[in-house]
């Protein structure tokens, strides 16, 4: 994927916040500090284009980013971390749902869950919401380069086992070392339908993509 453009457009918290456009949006859900800022830099070979904070819980709004006019990534708020107040903690749920419950543009779903870690009841819960709410979503497990490749298949086959994802498979990526940065791309854009309209170098074209499913301010983190 030759990324030409990826910009910061603006962060919402309701629907009367969400951009006026009709591009196709993938959304990145996830607990805070699952690297979900880490991730969207990674797929968009930026390195500043979502902040990345040392302290989770930081991303705390709904944030759209303009991808080469063609498409919109959006960072869900993390959920499950603790130390945020109650208040701000309860605001997330509604906020979240609402976005995905209500827009139109919205394609994919990729929910993040750190692949050395067992899903949380939270985690366990959106999974399941995702799940009966219809939508496709695929299952990217994160921070991938701590394991070996054997120790990633062992957690990539219990995590299918305990989830047993009905949509768009599991993939181990790291954002570090860019592993499964391909694999996606080739999700987003059968989900975004732009598999014949994104400009592509011989050496970024996007490999076949094949299911592991056996068979305005924003603040990121």
């Amino acid at each position: 994927m030759i990324i030409r453009k990826a910009e910061f457009v603006t962060s919402a918290v309701e629907e009367s916040g969400y951009p006026d456009w009709n591009l196709p949006e993938i959304a990145m859900a996830g607990r805070s500090n699952v690297g979900k800022s880490s991730l969207l830099n990674s797929l968009c070979n930026r390195k500043g284009l979502a902040r990345v904070a040392a302290a989770p819980g930081k991303t705390r709004l709904v944030n759209f980013f303009n991808i080469n006019d063609e498409l919109s990534m959006v960072d869900l708020a993390g959920y499950g971390y603790a130390r945020v107040a109650k208040t701000t903690k309860a605001s997330w749920g509604p906020m979240i749902e609402n976005y995905l419950r209500s827009r139109e543009q919205l394609q994919l779903i990729i929910l993040l869950l750190d692949i050395r870690h067992d899903p949380s009841e939270e985690d366990k819960m959106m999974e399941l919401w995702l799940k009966d709410s219809g939508r496709n979503y695929a299952i990217a497990l994160t921070k991938a380069d701590k394991l070996t490749r054997q120790e990633q298949n062992m957690r990539v086959a219990h995590f299918t086992a305990i989830l047993s994802p009905s949509s768009c498979g599991i993939y181990p990526v790291s954002a570090e070392k860019r592993t499964g940065i391909d694999e996606l791309w080739q999700l987003i854009a059968d989900a975004a339908n732009l598999e014949n309209s994104m400009p592509r170098s011989r050496e970024q074209v996007i490999p076949k993509y094949k299911t592991k499913n056996n068979d305005t301010k924003r603040t990121n983190g």
